[in-house]
This record gives structure tokens, C-alpha cells and sequence, in this order.
């Protein structure tokens, strides 16, 4: 699963723990220390005293290192150790009353979280997600109840707060029993409003959400920012398949020609990092009107828009393909690939969930598959038909 869009405020640890039988148990209190020395960060300004030990106090205020750092994790740079430490945080200063809103440890997540509480005090319970933003963590695993229970019982929050109740992302709902957390820790779960910008408006009112605040939206621009990562991450497997283009358009009748490399190789080549580009793109810009429900038919549709555009501009200028063997197989192959880019996208997409995207995989890698290795054969046989 890729990364989703991050539309939560954040939007099952390995290992079960035993039920405990409360928030002082020594369960609990099997875990590091509520407050463990952590290195110095530019987004930490501060302390706040509380029973359990000082709890770091965070900036509210997103600063130009922030913003990079979140424009380089979009890219894949350095992605999985884009992180904080998992513990407790102060925002702003809370006190005994105050609101627990419970976060991953993906500082994308953790930013967009504590960037809301310019004028409310609230503390931030930080899960060990493994560097996974709430959506995909909680459909892997590791936002859920396990690691909730235990990083409860490892900061003592039941030393720092007088009341019992966690503020949970409602994008957290698939990895988190709530009846489950209140008899292991003592902690009723209320789950906040889809988006990081209503989290003071549901604190305002007194933790109701309006089915707006509910509501999950997947608009143009969350959708857009999702392509760097998309593209990163398919552009090594396209460029080194547009090499096997490439060096396979050399065979022919007879011979092995570097002349063949070189044209049509090159325009081959080309093509494919054409169609990859153009899926990678027009899936998630053209998510809601594209046809379909599956991804994988989306993306085929898109693809099969392309290849009857390629069909059009060789009937009208032919010369751009060797024969019809060749146009054919692209013809199978741009809407394959377009296919598996646009299941591929499920990953990040707030429209699926696991068992729904486990179904359309069962369904769809077996056709593409079928259509891949069909492609390939008619345009190896291109090659000396």
C-alpha cells in the first residue's frame, strides 16, 4: 500500500499484548519511560512539567524547514525516516484537562496535527507506526489497539490527565477497537473529524462532529500532490523496461542491428515512458470521471483512450510503426500498463479499503497479466514478421 492523502491529522503494533486490568498496572509500566531523552529538534521549544516527568512542547507554527521536509517526503527522499519519536507532546500548555488527540509518528501527520492548535492547548500521544500516516498504517497494522494500550501505559497518561478519553483520526476507525482500548487502558476513544482544519472547531464543540466534519473528500489538489510519490515510484521499473525495449528492437530478420536500436528502438522507448507518464498523471487527476469502479478499470480505460489515439494518428500518418503486429501490441500493452498503474493507486486513495483492493487484485493481476505477456509476443513478432 502506498502512501495516502494526507487529509486526517495523522490523516496494530507486532505483537499482542496480554488484556491488562487497568491504567496501573504493570503492564503499563513494562514500557520506557514516559518522557525518553530525545535529541534535539527545531520544531521542540520547550517543556512542560507534568507527574510523569517533562513532556517536550512543540511549535504550532510550520516553519521553512517543515515545508521542505514535507515537499521531499512527497518526492521519496528520504521517506521512511521522515519520523518523530513516538511519545507524548505538549502543545501549546496543556494541563490535567486537557485534550488527548492521538497522532502517527509520520511527521507529515504529526505536522498538519499540531499546526491546528495555534489557540488550544492539547497533548499528542504519538504512535510507533513505523514512519506510516494513519490511513495505511491502520490498514497494515500498526495504528490499532496493541499500540495504543501500550504507549497509554508508557508515557503514564493516566499520571498526567484527570479524564479518560483519547481523540483517535477518524481515518484510524479500521485499526482501532474502542470498547477494546477502554477495558485495557481505561481509555474511552472518541474519533475526531476527517480533516486536521476542523480539529479546534469539534474541540469547540465539546467533541461533536457535523457530518461535514465527517465527511471524506478526496478532491483535485489531494489527489495531485500524490503523483511525485507515484512517479518515483514507478520510474525505475518503466526506465529499465524501456531499456528492454530498446534492446530488444535490434532483433530482426537475420541479424541483430545496432541501426534497429536506434530507430525504432528509440521511438519504442520513448513510447512507453510516454504512456507511463501520462498514467501516472491523468489516473488520479481523472480519478471520478474516469469509468468504473475498480482502479485497474479506470486505468484501462485511460489507457485504452490512448491507444485509439495512437491507432488515429497512424491511420492518418502512417510510418510511426513497422507493421500492424507492432501497432497491436501496443495497442494491448498501453491499456496493461495503465491498468496497473491506476490499481497501483489504490494505495493512496481514501476510496478503498484492504479486502476491497484484495478482491480487485485477485481479479485483475491474472487479465493483465494475460494482456502483458499477449503484448510482448506480438511485438516480438513484430520484429520479423
Amino acid at each position: 500500500m502506498n502512501e495516502p492523502p494526507e487529509t486526517t491529522p495523522s490523516c496494530c503494533c507486532g505483537g499482542s499484548i496480554p488484556s491488562a486490568g487497568g491504567p496501573g498496572t504493570d503492564l503499563a509500566r513494562a514500557e520506557p519511560p514516559a518522557t525518553p531523552a530525545r535529541a534535539y529538534e527545531p520544531w521542540m521549544i520547550g517543556t512542560v512539567r507534568t507527574p510523569h516527568g517533562d513532556v517536550p512542547q512543540v511549535s504550532t507554527t510550520l516553519d521553512r524547514r517543515d515545508r521542505i521536509g514535507h515537499w521531499k517526503a512527497r518526492w521519496g527522499m528520504r521517506r521512511m525516516l521522515f519520523l518523530v519519536q513516538p511519545g507524548l507532546y505538549a502543545a501549546g500548555s496543556p494541563d490535567s484537562d486537557s485534550p488527548v488527540l492521538v497522532s502517527a509518528n509520520y511527521k507529515m501527520s504529526f505536522d498538519r496535527l499540531r499546526s491546528q492548535f495555534d489557540s488550544l492547548d492539547a497533548w499528542i500521544l504519538v504512535l510507533d507506526t513505523k514512519g506510516i500516516n494513519v490511513w495505511c498504517a491502520a490498514g497494515k497494522g500498526t495504528f490499532g489497539t496493541d499500540e495504543i494500550v501500550r504507549r497509554v501505559g508508557a508515557v503514564g497518561l493516566d499520571d498526567i490527565v484527570t479524564h479518560r478519553r483519547l481523540i483517535v483520526p477518524q481515518l484510524g476507525a479500521p485499526g482501532v477497537a474502542a470498547h477494546e482500548v477502554r477495558k485495557r487502558c481505561g481509555f474511552s476513544v472518541t474519533f475526531g473529524p476527517a480533516r486536521a482544519e476542523n480539529i479546534p472547531l469539534f474541540i469547540n464543540a465539546r467533541l461533536e462532529a457535523t457530518p461535514e466534519m465527517r465527511r471524506v473528500r478526496f478532491p483535485l489538489c489531494d489527489r495531485i500532490v500524490l503523483i511525485p510519490m507515484e512517479l518515483v515510484g514507478g520510474l525505475k521499473y518503466a526506465v529499465w523496461i524501456a531499456v528492454g525495449f530498446l534492446l530488444l528492437a535490434g532483433l530482426g530478420e537475420g541479424y541483430y542491428s545496432l541501426e534497429r536500436v536506434g530507430d525504432p528502438g528509440l521511438r519504442h522507448a520513448g513510447l512507453l515512458l510516454a504512456a507511463f507518464l501520462l498514467s501516472v498523471v491523468l489516473v488520479p487527476a481523472l480519478l471520478p470521471w474516469l469509468p468504473g469502479r475498480a482502479f485497474s478499470a479506470k486505468g484501462a480505460w485511460l489507457g485504452i483512450a490512448m491507444a485509439l489515439i495512437l491507432v488515429a494518428c497512424e491511420w492518418r500518418a502512417p510510418g510511426m510503426f513497422e507493421n500492424w503486429w507492432t501497432l497491436a501490441a501496443w495497442v494491448l500493452m498501453i491499456p496493461t500498463l495503465a491498468s496497473v498503474l491506476g490499481m497501483n493507486f489504490t494505495g493512496a486513495s481514501t476510496y478503498t479499503s484492504l479486502s476491497g483492493v484484495q478482491r480487485e487484485m485477485r481479479a485483475a493481476l491474472p487479465l493483465q497479466a494475460v494482456c502483458g505477456v499477449i503484448g510482448v509476443g506480438l511485438w516480438l513478432a513484430g520484429r520479423f514478421l
